[in-house]
């Protein structure tokens, strides 16, 4: 596999500055093709959003908007100051309109922004789901929001890599990013539905992953290249 073919999305889950600059820093790579992925903890740090507004790199600002879709077209409004942004996520749970009003909204402030559509975290599984009301497994109900989320024109699809493989069938073009990812023999957390990159990348074949503490805790170099080596198996 050519390894810069693919994305490798890294999970800057920290509200910590100077631990963001450092993961930036040295996750830096010749053989991989490598973007910084902020969330809710460091965007909403004291220092983050204008970190974020003045980075040189570009990165996915992953805050899974879901609301009514007036507000979710304001939150949209609220980031065209983020110029390096090329991510964005969206809750599909926020129903077809609010993922064609936001994807309407992004192409008007910067066409080369992707709106990609979060199915069902990968902390939930399907008791999980029993307990806050679903009645359908996780397969079916990833499957009928990947439905909505294609419907909507958006660029694509965040699910665990287990429903990827379901998804390529049907959609062999979609733009398929999965989180949950884990180098071999690391805790899974709380995380409930995981894989190996090379799994994900080679098996499944996604279009990128999210890999967070598997990479950021302890030796952030080191940590690289076990994941090369995972990738070359």
């Amino acid at each position: 596999m050519k390894k810069k073919s693919k994305l490798i999305f890294i999970a800057c889950d920290t509200s910590n500055l100077n631990q963001v600059k450092k993961i930036i820093s040295h996750t830096k790579n010749d053989e991989l093709k490598i973007i910084p992925k902020f969330g809710l903890q460091f965007f909403y740090s004291k220092n983050g959003r204008q970190f974020l507004k003045n980075i040189k790199r570009d990165f996915w600002l992953d805050i899974k908007i879901s609301d009514i879709p007036q507000t979710a077209l304001s939150a949209i409004e609220s980031l065209k100051d983020l110029k390096k942004c090329k991510y964005i996520t969206v809750h599909a749970s926020g129903g077809l309109e609010m993922l064609k009003v936001v994807k309407r909204k992004v192409k008007k402030i910067n066409k080369n922004i992707k709106i990609l559509g979060v199915t069902i975290l990968t902390s939930l599984n399907n008791k999980s789901l029993k307990e806050i009301g679903y009645t359908d497994n996780v397969d079916k109900i990833v499957l009928k929001q990947t439905n909505l989320i294609v419907k909507s024109g958006c660029d694509g699809v965040v699910c665990s890599a287990k429903e990827a493989k379901l998804l390529r069938k049907k959609y062999k073009n979609l733009f398929i990013v999965t989180p949950g990812i884990r180098l071999p023999g690391d805790n899974k957390n709380d995380q409930s539905r995981v894989v190996t990159p090379h799994d994900a990348l080679v098996k499944n074949k996604v279009s990128g992953i999210v890999i967070g503490r598997s990479l950021i805790l302890g030796n952030i170099k080191k940590n690289i290249r076990r994941l090369i080596d995972n990738l070359n198996q």
